[in-house]
């Protein structure tokens, strides 16, 4: 069985951050980007392409499958992956998460980027089935959303 990779963002605020996790994503096959409540999506409600999300993907934005839905539609969404056989992955820094090196991703994965300043919502914790944490070694507590979603993609594949 070949292993099936989803992304939530979860309340991106750049553009140029959401291009980026598309190229990602592209490069790392996975199969679907959730963008979630005022994430910018490749295509504006007015149906024009958004230039920085296509400059930034280097038009992987028009390759990797995605979708925009309302914060309200996300427990609907996480029940619905689960549903498929997902496992809800939030990447987070709590007291319950266990290290990327110690995490084994299963055949089917979501995983839930959270926004750049606030990280992922207390609900989506609440809905995942694992939290998992990049160990730092800096003083800097966090990395940018893009390059935190990069390397969990490619070392969890």
């Amino acid at each position: 069985m070949t292993k099936e990779t989803r992304v939530i963002l979860d309340n991106i605020r750049s553009s140029h951050n959401v291009g980026s996790i598309f190229r990602t994503a592209d490069g790392a096959g996975v199969s679907k980007v959730y963008l979630l409540g005022y994430t910018p999506a490749p295509v504006d409600r007015f149906g024009r392409t958004v230039a920085e999300i296509k400059k930034t993907s280097l038009g992987a934005s028009d390759m990797v499958a995605w979708e925009h839905l309302d914060n309200n539609q996300i427990g609907k969404l996480i029940k619905d992956l689960k549903t498929e056989g997902f496992e809800i992955v939030a990447i987070e820094q709590t007291s319950k998460s266990v290290a990327l090196n110690d995490f084994k991703a299963k055949e089917k994965t979501c995983y839930i980027m959270g926004n750049e300043v606030d990280g992922v919502r207390q609900e989506l914790l609440d809905l995942s089935d694992a939290i998992v944490e990049i160990p730092m070694k800096g003083s800097k507590e966090s990395l940018n959303v893009s390059v935190a979603t990069g390397i969990v993609l490619f070392k969890s594949r």
